[in-house]
């Protein structure tokens, strides 16, 4: 298939015009101007001096080599590393010093995942950061306001909102989980969704081997062959079984992406005091162990697959063993990673809006808040769940990711930095105005007036009294009517037809060579 064709008819862009999208261009508030991805222009923070991060490291390298990481039900990852030097002792695998360190050597610092509208392909690493939505949740809160099962369909809406969002840079992988459509065939859809509704780039599916390769072997017909094994276009979640197990499932699904060049996000998936220690440093050394273990291995595949140093790391009430959102700890866990990632020389993925309540309220915006602003200072690179979490990750919810995606908008304006050019100095503004007047007539302001601030399409900052005459309407009912507009008014990106028939005969033939399955 031709990769021009198929890449190129998808690049036109439809204009939107009118009062909506003029003020999102300025705030990023709905439908209207996007940036591929975020360029920080502003510092990270860092919690590890130079000696906690040695600590940390040393360690790891001890806990590696002394206590090891079970590669589970995979005789041929026990015996690639047998043959890279490591010691196996059943399904564990002890590393001697530096082993998973000299394997990443090859890994990039920095890579290009293409979409299929080359001005939506993304950076991963460096000085960039992608949002992409929430991943994983079996349930949605829909905007009747119904908690209940996911569908095909709710999938397609989360699709077309994050396609729509300028804040939002990738379209993620399972939005949601639709369990209309049994588990052996959904990935089929869901990728495809991706593929259809939206031409951001997009994650394939890990639940199985042949899962991941269907996702591939779309891809190509989306791409072209050639362009798949040369680019990435795929970027996908691998979690470690922590503590520090790598099971049959996730070692399947990263051994096909690797071999394939597709990136692969070795993400520990943390509760902390459940499956890590109740302590930060031992978590993040815990983390590093597991880290360097699963990315080293996608290096024995294929040297040069891209690969993520990730993290998702929660701690626990150690009252009722429900997972904790928004607190210090794992922001503390998150900075860290964050810095052994960059001394990895690996991109860097953690964080989002993640909090545990089960509805878009003030205790779902102060735990997002607390774990957003630490995804942005940390200088994350690729953030999962950036729009929609709810209830601990079990609630893909539309009122919240109209809600996450307007804070993500505030996040990319501050990203942005300090603007010392001629203009933002302002010298000219001051000499007019100078002392005891305002600034209001100016021509300075009058110049900057539509890009100066963030302008909000969701928050109310109006009188009292106008916000009575406008229905008392709560931020929640805002985001419920903006949802309702944004899918109304939703428009598909063009999509070569010969292309889109390759990839539902690929669809219509594979699911008739397999019976239903709900398990």
């Amino acid at each position: 298939m031709d990769t021009d064709s198929a890449v190129g008819q998808s690049a036109k862009r439809r204009a939107r015009g009118g009062a909506a999208a003029r003020r999102a261009s300025r705030g990023g508030g709905g439908p209207g101007l996007q940036k591929p991805f975020i360029k920080r222009n502003i510092r990270t923070y860092e919690v590890l001096d130079e000696e906690g991060l040695t600590l940390i490291e040393n360690n790891a390298d001890t806990i590696l080599e002394e206590i090891g990481v079970e590669f589970r039900d995979d005789s041929e990852a026990l015996e690639l590393w047998r043959e890279a030097g490591a010691d196996i002792r059943g399904e564990r695998v002890h590393f001697p010093k530096r082993l998973c360190r000299s394997l990443l050597e090859t890994a990039p610092p920095v890579f290009t995942q293409f979409a299929r509208n080359p001005e939506r392909s993304v950076q991963i690493g460096g000085d960039a950061t992608v949002f992409a939505p929430v991943y994983g949740p079996p349930f949605v809160r829909d905007l009747e306001g119904n908690r209940r099962y996911a569908t095909i369909e709710d999938f397609q809406n989360f699709v077309k909102l994050a396609y729509m969002a300028p804040s939002i840079h990738h379209s993620g992988g399972t939005v949601c989980e639709p369990v209309d459509i049994p588990v052996n065939k959904r990935h089929l859809d869901m990728v495809y969704s991706h593929i259809r509704y939206s031409d951001k780039p997009f994650m394939g599916s890990v639940t199985a081997p042949e899962r991941a390769e269907d996702s591939v072997e779309m891809c190509k017909i989306l791409f072209g062959e050639s362009f798949v094994d040369e680019n990435c276009v795929l970027i996908n979640l691998i979690n470690a079984n922590s503590p520090m197990v790598f099971d049959e499932t996730m070692l399947g699904a990263a051994k096909v992406y690797a071999r394939n060049n597709q990136a692969c996000i070795i993400s520990p998936f943390i509760l902390a005091g459940a499956m890590s220690p109740v302590t930060v440093a031992g978590t993040l050394t815990q983390i590093l162990v597991e880290v360097l273990a699963g990315a080293a291995f996608t290096q024995l595949i294929r040297p040069g697959a891209p690969v993520v140093f990730g993290t998702f790391a929660a701690s626990i009430s150690m009252q009722s063993g429900a997972p904790t959102f928004g607190t210090p700890e794992p922001s503390l866990v998150s900075y860290g990673a964050a810095q052994l990632a960059r001394r990895s020389g690996l991109p860097f993925r953690t964080g989002g809006s993640l909090c545990g309540s089960k509805v878009p309220d003030a205790q779902a915006a102060h735990e997002s808040a607390a774990t957003l602003n630490m995804t942005l200072l940390a200088g994350t690179n690729f953030a999962l769940h950036s729009a929609g979490w709810l209830e601990g990750g079990l609630v893909s919810s539309y009122e919240k990711f109209m809600i996450d995606q307007d804070q993500l908008g505030m996040m990319q304006k501050f990203a942005a930095g300090v603007d010392l050019s001629e203009n933002a100095q302002a010298l000219d503004a001051i000499r007019e105005v100078g002392p005891g007047s305002h600034y209001l007539g100016c021509a300075h302001t009058q110049a900057n007036f539509e890009t100066a601030f963030y302008a909000s399409a969701l928050t109310d900052n109006n009188s009292f009294e106008q916000w009575q005459i406008e229905g008392e309407k709560r931020i929640e009912n805002r985001a419920n009517e903006a949802c309702r507009q944004w899918l109304q008014s939703y428009q598909p990106p063009d999509l070569d037809p010969g292309v889109d028939d390759g990839l539902n005969a690929f669809i219509a033939h594979k699911k008739e060579s397999m019976p239903d399955a709900f398990t």
